[in-house]
Order: structure tokens, then sequence, then C-alpha cells
């Protein structure tokens, strides 16, 4: 593409590319579709990660054990909604040749660049503090490490980051889909142990919350494959990046509703319906189950998912710091830095609060991720749906509607949920 094409619409030029040292390094090679859709899958598994992070598992865990399975239903409503602001992020980052936090800084002024930068840095941390708190109670409960020093390990995964970073992308991918294999096997293990006609549900009716970091990642890993820069090259890669990510959030929609199930058929049915934190569900497991080694699994699971999410949240951190602030520092830095942020409060609150102090701040992780939701939902929506910036590619007028619908939705659920949040700090 063009650079005139590519800076069509936005106030500043675009001055270097994202990810650069991983940009169009995959080739997309002529030949069958399913070829072509091989060469593109891979970024929406990066995403789907953020979509079943430890950050969900507390919740989900106390909504079956509560509710049993009547919530389902929302979480398959959020899978959807996630499908189609993920397609939209793929799309921007494949037609603008921008990813989203980039689009900001080449579109808004730079005081509101800035204030976007700031609090999605802030949502960042608060993923990677779940991270590395649901990392860190895994290694607890499975090998009786204390919580400061597992939180202290997780840091060492920065040093993965980098070598397969530094190896190629296709080996960053490919580690990320083992660790989901991981965590969808070890819960349909649960799931077969407590009621095995409850499988058909995990099949049909799974997924998360959006999460705000995904979309700037999934705007800026779609430009990894080295598709033709042509409308006709854009459309195609539109087409199989779309595919690829509604795919891979339809494993993300079945590890949510598999916690979810699990906790509604082992803990709703025995009446433990106050299970509320990860260590409750870990110690229930095996005697309710009547099957031992259960709990070792959902332990296994736990440090599989905390392990996968760090992988993609650090990254994430590289793409809004260099899109938002057009500044390279070195990768390593930059993940220390990151990871510093979220090991300090989660270190300090495990030495002197100890499991629930950990579980309360897992809780405030995800409150603070719904403050920056929005700032991130409306922009991609706005950027999308305007014919400057996309041409031909622009969101048609259902798109358009059904896209700000979400939005607002997505808006209004958060405010409800802070206001209850937080009137329930006051009270």
């Amino acid at each position: 593409m063009a650079n005139s094409a590519i800076d069509a619409g936005w106030r500043h030029s675009r001055l270097t590319p994202s990810l650069a040292e991983v940009y169009r390094t995959v080739p997309v090679r002529p030949g069958a579709w399913w070829k072509k859709a091989l060469a593109f899958a891979g970024p929406g598994y990066l995403v789907a990660v953020g979509y079943m992070d430890p950050g969900n598992w507390a919740t989900d865990l106390a909504g079956g054990a509560r509710f049993g399975y009547t919530l389902l239903t929302v979480i398959l409503l959020s899978n959807l909604m996630a499908i189609l602001l993920q397609g939209l992020a793929a799309k921007l980052g494949i037609v603008s040749g921008r990813d989203l936090a980039q689009a900001c800084r080449d579109h808004y002024s730079r005081p509101v660049s800035f204030f976007l930068w700031v609090i999605c840095e802030i949502a960042i941390a608060a993923c990677d503090l779940a991270e590395v708190i649901g990392s860190a109670i895994a290694l607890n409960l499975l090998f009786g490490i204390p919580l400061a020093w597992g939180i202290v390990i997780t840091s060492l995964d920065v040093l993965i980051v980098l070598y397969m970073q530094h190896k190629g992308f296709r080996l960053l991918e490919a580690l990320v889909v083992v660790l989901i294999a991981t965590i969808a096997g070890c819960f349909l293990f649960e799931i077969l142990l407590k009621d095995p006609d409850k499988l058909y549900i995990s099949i049909g009716i799974l997924g998360a919350t959006v999460m705000p970091h995904n979309l700037y990642l999934h705007s800026s890993v779609v430009q990894t494959r080295s598709y033709d820069e042509t409308p006709a090259g854009r459309r195609e890669a539109v087409k199989f990046a779309f595919i690829d990510s509604t795919v891979a959030l339809s494993f993300a929609l079945f590890i949510n509703a598999a916690i979810l199930i699990v906790a509604a058929a082992t803990f709703h049915r025995a009446g433990e319906t106050g299970v509320a934190e990860i260590q409750d569900a870990y110690r229930l497991l095996t005697p309710l189950l009547g099957v031992t080694g259960a709990s070792a699994v959902f332990a296994f699971a736990l440090l599989a998912s905390g392990q996968n999410s760090t992988l993609t949240g650090t990254l994430a951190g590289q793409i809004v710091m260099e899109g938002f602030l057009n500044i390279r520092i070195r990768p390593w830095l930059r993940r220390l830095i990151t990871r510093l942020i979220a090991i300090v409060p989660a270190a300090v609150t495990a030495i002197f609060w100890g499991e629930h102090g950990t579980a309360q701040l897992l809780i405030l992780s995800q409150v603070i991720l719904s403050l920056q939701l929005s700032f991130a939902v409306f922009p991609l929506v706005m950027f999308t749906s305007d014919r400057l910036k996309m041409g031909e590619f622009v969101n048609p007028r259902w798109l358009k509607i059904l896209a700000y619908v979400v939005a607002v939705f997505i808006a209004a659920l958060n405010t409800y949920l802070l206001v209850r949040v937080f009137g329930g700090w006051v009270s």
C-alpha cells in the first residue's frame, strides 16, 4: 500500500509499522484456501488468551457456584460482542496499516493521546496483575510455594517471550495454542468427571468478556502476515483474520463456560454457593468429585492460563507504548517495567494480607479493566466507521449501528459494575 493511501484521513503520517521487528515476517503464499487460512491462523489465538486469563476465573467460579447454569447465556452474549470488536480491530490494522494505539496517536491531539496511553497502561498493568496472582496461586496450590515467592518466579516468563520472539513469531503462536489446548483438556476432564451429559453445554455455550488490551494487540499482530497490499489482498486478509479470531474465540468460549459448568455442577449442586475464590475451589474439588487429582488438574490449568496470558499481555504493553508515544526501548526493558508494576503490589499484598488479599486484588484488577474498556472500544468503532480512513472497507450502515449499540451497551454494563463495586466498598 502506498504511503499516501495509508495516511489518507489521518492527521499525522504513519511513522513506523507496528511491531517492526516481526512486521510482515509470516509469508502468505498463493494456493488453496485452507493453506491461506493456516497462514493467517495464529493472531486470533494470541487474542483469545486474554479472554481466559486468571482474572476471569474467580468471577466464573463464583457465578457458577452461586447461580448454577443461568449465566451461560450472558457468557455467550459476551463472546458474540468480542467476535464483533476483534473483527473490527483486525480490519483496522490490515486496512490502515496502524494498530489501534497508532491510530489514536495519528487522529487525536497530543494531550488526548497521552491520556489514552496512561489509562491503557494502567489497564495492562491490572491485567498483568491478575496473571501474576493467578500463576502464583497455581504454584502455591501445586507445589506449596509461598505466594510471595511464586509472584517473583512468574517474572521469569519475560525471558520466554524474548526467546520466542527472537526465534520467530510462529513459535510464540504455537506455544500459546499448546497452552490453550492444555487448559481446555483439563476442564474437559473435570466436566466428564462430574457428569458426562453436561458435555454438550460446553460445546454450544461458552465465552468471556471483552478485554481492552486485546483490541490493541489484535490490530497489531495481524500485520505480521505478508498479504498483498492491494484492495483484493486486504479484503482476503480481513476475511481470513476474521475466521481466525472467530475460531480462536470459540476455544476461549469453551474454557470460560467450562469453568462455570464445573462450578455449577460441583459446587452449586452440593450447596457450596459461597465459593468465590480460586483457593476455595481447589480445596473442594477433590472431596466433592471423589476423584484423586481433580484439584491438581484444576491448579495445572490455572498455571497454564496465567503463563499464557502473561505472554500476550507483555506483547500488548510493547504495542501500546510504541504506538501511542512512538518510543522504542529494548524489549526486555519494556517487559521488565510492565512486570514490576504488577509484581510490586501483588507481592506486598501477598506478604501482608495473604490469600484473601490477593483474591480481592484480582477483583480490583477487573474493575480497573472495566474503566478502560470504553476508551478502546469507542475509538475503534469510530475509526472503522470513517470512510476517509477506511475507504471501501468502511463499516456498512448496519454494522456501524450494531457496533455503536455494542459499545454503548458495554459502557452501560461497566458503569453499573463500577457503581456496584464502589458502593459495596463504601458501605
